[in-house]
Parts: structure tokens; C-alpha cells; sequence
């Protein structure tokens, strides 16, 4: 198994834990019997054959009652932690344990580029792309950063697809829109690794089934959970949780609900592919009680993570975390930032194997902004930074710069600082650290000004990696094919 890329963080800092044994009793009582009691609806008719074959109550309407034991059997099955191969095998990445992957923002349908929102286009989902592949930072570029409005709603999963695979070489997010878009994001990624064995060989795609939350598994988001399952590759289990429309007005109540939600689908995955790779996801904010709005970047959704990734790690399963840089701003402005701020630092607190929304989400994910993908790399920045282990031993103790300086002098000239000045500290890249006079010469800028002439200067530096000209021919022809079938 890899053990990730060279860029990946390895997070080693302890865990932080807010939940007491009696809260995490507390917690599975309640989830025992919510699973029991009042169940999961499933509407896949291949769902409910499953789970009656396996001995659950599935009712007329599709409600599966749990046996809570059964469902922990199933969750047993999973692996803890599990690789997913990028075409580039030094951007491979290892998804469970201290491993954490970022990801690019995924699915709004508008972009923010300074002052204008507008429609997506498949020129924003490029240059967003291009954008997670030029920053370490990233793991992943994503796979849907922005809708794509000036392409047919029927095939325009296949030119993302494409343009995912072409525009860089770490691993996308896949296709999830519906069944068969899965099962073409998965064709396309099998073109990419030589055929539909390499896709049994490992994951090569992460993708995300949406629970229809409360307790409910449409059609469109079983079909990709049984597509992604049977070809071998990685599914995030995701419930959708703002308390006070999808979830009750109480974190308990909604952490009970995310754990029910959470295990229904991991539970089948395993009765369709014992040890399929699987992540338990949670994604848990509140609604606005006043104007119905959902709340993002609070404390409720600081708190959900941080009981989250405990649960998770009760369960022995890899966790996406429901943030992210998530914030309900509609700009890039100081709300977006201590917003992001709040929603990235529980999940490194909380051990967090998957971010995704990692960068460039505003607006409660109706927006993408360039400017705000900018802040959000210097947040990542920050906090990797933060989260790496401080290293104590006796050369970080200086003792030769006291003896040199002595009483009342400086260190500025000391030879432990001129050895050590260029790395000695974390530079900002975002961040202004220049008196006010010289900002004033140098324009007078913002972080919003400064963010936005820093995206610009990485579209400039990108640089396509390789890709194979055969490959590709057969990739276009594919799509080409499938347009057809379509009708488009």
C-alpha cells in the first residue's frame, strides 16, 4: 500500500477529544435505536433486496430497520484506511490513519472572480483545476469545482471528466451525479489505467453519495454508491445535516442522525463488496433560524467536527470531515475568512483523513471565488504548518546565540539567526507583514487585491503534465461516442 505523496500531511498531533465515555454511551444508545426503531429508507429496489436477503426488516416503502449488531458486522468489513492511485504514482495518496488529503471546492454553480458572480463555465472549472494542481497544498484538484453552464447538461460530466484528467496528475474526485455518469467517469478512468482490471486492482477515483437526508437514499445516490462499490473504488458516505431542516434543532440529536445515516450506507456497500473501500462522511451545520438560510463556519459546525472525528475513529473507519473552508459569506472578505478558519481547524484537531471544499467555497457552496481559494491556501498553509510537531532538542535551545549576544543586545546579526533566517520562520503568502508606508507605496492592497493578483501568477506558471496521446485519442472517442448516445 503507498504510503501517500511526498506532499501529503501527515498529521501527528494528538486528537483533540470533547466527547466523555458517558457521551459516547449516550450517543450509541441513541443511534441503536434510531437505526432499530425508525430505520433508513432506501428507494433502490437492489438496496432493499440486499438487506432482506440479509435478514433486516425492509418494509413495503422501502424502510429498512436495522439490527444495530448487524450493521456494526458489516462496518467491520471496511478497511481502515485504503490507497487511491493517482496516473502519476508519486501523487498516489493513502486515505485513513494520520493521512490528511485536500481537496479543491466541489459543485457550486456560480463563480466570484472580484466583484462579478456569474454562471460557471468550463473555462472557471479549468482554471480551477489548474489551480489544485500548482499548489501542494492540494491533494486533490477536485473533480467538479464549478458547474460547467455553457456545455449540455446531458454530457457535460464528460468534458469535466476529461478536462480532470488532462489538466493535472493528482487523483480526481469522480463522477457522482447519477449512476450512469459514475459508470462513465469510471470508463474514463479505466482508459486512463489500461483497462477495467486496473480498476480492480485499487481505487483510482474518491467519490461521494449524498444521503437524501432525513434517512432516505434516493435512487440517483444508491446507484452511484453500487457503481463506485462494485468496481473497487472509494465512496464517502455522506449525510447532509443543517439542524433545523434536515436534522433536529440539537447536536446530539444530529450527530445520532449523521452515525445512522453514515452506516446504512456503509453497511451496504459491505453486503455488495465485503471490504470495500468506504469513508464515514459527515457534513453537520445548522439553519438559520431567522431567515432559513444555512449557517456555515459557527460554532455548531466547529462542534460537529470535533465529535465527528471522534465517532469516526470509534467506528475504526476513515473520516471526511464536513469542512472544509466553509463559510455562508457571499465574498472574500473577513467573515470568509474566520468562517473558513473555524470549519479547517477542528478537522485537523479532530484527525480529519479527507477535506474536501478545501479551497474556494462561498456563499454556503452556491459560489466558487478565485480570491477566496487564495485565503484558503494560506489557512492550509498556516495550519500544516501549525500541526507539524515541534522539534526540542538541544541545538533548537541556541545556547551559543546567548553566549554571543549576551544582556540587552539583538539577534538579528547572531550567527544562529544568519544560518537560520531564510527558514527559521513561516512566510506568509498571502499575508501582509509590511509597514504601513510601504504598503501604501506598493499600492495600498488587500487581502482580496493581493488574492487575486496571487491566482493569476499561478495560472501563469502552469505547467499540463504529460499525458499520453493515445490515451487521450481513445479517452476523446469515448466521449465522443457517449455525446452521441446522449444526444448532444
Amino acid at each position: 500500500m503507498t504510503t501517500g505523496s511526498p506532499h501529503q500531511f501527515v498529521n501527528r498531533m494528538p486528537r483533540y477529544e470533547i466527547l466523555s465515555a458517558d457521551a459516547m454511551a449516550v450517543l450509541e444508545g441513541g443511534w441503536r435505536r434510531l437505526i432499530s426503531e425508525v430505520g433508513v429508507r432506501f428507494d433502490h429496489p437492489e438496496a432493499c433486496r440486499l438487506f432482506r436477503a440479509a435478514g433486516q426488516d425492509v418494509d413495503d416503502d422501502g424502510v429498512v430497520r436495522f439490527d444495530p449488531d448487524f450493521v456494526l458486522e458489516q462496518v467491520a468489513l471496511a478497511p481502515e484506511s485504503f490507497a487511491v492511485r493517482a496516473r502519476n504514482p508519486a501523487r498516489s495518496l493513502h486515505f485513513g490513519g494520520d493521512h490528511m488529503v485536500f481537496s479543491n471546492v466541489a459543485g457550486p454553480p456560480f463563480v466570484l472572480d472580484g466583484e462579478a458572480r456569474r454562471e460557471g463555465t468550463h473555462a472557471d472549472f479549468e482554471r480551477f483545476l489548474m489551480l489544485g494542481h500548482v499548489f501542494d497544498e492540494l491533494d486533490s484538484h477536485g473533480g467538479w469545482p464549478c458547474e460547467i453552464d455553457d456545455r449540455p447538461i446531458d454530457s457535460r460530466h464528460l468534458d469535466g471528466a476529461r478536462a480532470a484528467w488532462l489538466l493535472s496528475d493528482k487523483p480526481p474526485l469522480g463522477t457522482v451525479f447519477a449512476g450512469e455518469k459514475a459508470e462513465d467517469g469510471m470508463a474514463l478512468a479505466a482508459i486512463v489505467f489500461g483497462g477495467r482490471d486496473e480498476l480492480e486492482r485499487g481505487p483510482v477515483l474518491h467519490g461521494v453519495a449524498n444521503v437524501n437526508s432525513p434517512l432516505r437514499y434516493d435512487i440517483a445516490m444508491t446507484d452511484v454508491l453500487l457503481a463506485y462499490t462494485r468496481a473497487n473504488q472509494a465512496i464517502v458516505v455522506t449525510p447532509f445535516l443543517l439542524m433545523g431542516a434536515m436534522a433536529p434543532v440539537s447536536v446530539p440529536a444530529a450527530l445520532v442522525q449523521q452515525t445512522v445515516e453514515a452506516l446504512a450506507g456503509i453497511a451496504l456497500a459491505q453486503l455488495v463488496r465485503p471490504g470495500a473501500p468506504v469513508m464515514l462522511g459527515s457534513f453537520l451545520s445548522h439553519t438559520d433560524m431567522q431567515s432559513g438560510s444555512p449557517g456555515f463556519g459557527g460554532p455548531e459546525s466547529a462542534l460537529g467536527l470535533l465529535c465527528s472525528g471522534q465517532i469516526a475513529r470509534r467506528f475504526g473507519l476513515p473520516w471526511r470531515a464536513g469542512g472544509g473552508g466553509l463559510t455562508s459569506s457571499q465574498r472574500a472578505d473577513a467573515q470568509a475568512a474566520y468562517e473558513a478558519f473555524n470549519t479547517m481547524l477542528p478537522a485537523f484537531l479532530a484527525g480529519a483523513n479527507l477535506v474536501l471544499h478545501a479551497t474556494g467555497w462561498l456563499e454556503s457552496g452556491l459560489t466558487a471565488g478565485y480570491e477566496k481559494f487564495m485565503i484558503d491556501v494560506e489557512i492550509l498553509r498556516v495550519l500544516r504548518a501549525e500541526f507539524t510537531p515541534l522539534l526540542v532538542d538541544e541545538a533548537s535551545l541556541a545556547f551559543d546565540a546567548h553566549l554571543e549576544v549576551g544582556h540587552a543586545g539583538h539577534f538579528l546579526g547572531a550567527a544562529h539567526t544568519l544560518e537560520r533566517f531564510r527558514e527559521c520562520f513561516y512566510r506568509p503568502l498571502l499575508s501582509s507583514t509590511a509597514s504601513y508606508e510601504r504598503w501604501r507605496r506598493d499600492g495600498s492592497l488587500d487581502t482580496t487585491a493581493r488574492a487575486a493578483g496571487l491566482w493569476r501568477a499561478a495560472l501563469e506558471r502552469y505547467e499540463q503534465p504529460p499525458f499520453d496521446d493515445a490515451i487521450r485519442a481513445e479517452m476523446d472517442e469515448f466521449i465522443e461516442r457517449r455525446k452521441r448516445e446522449l444526444g448532444d
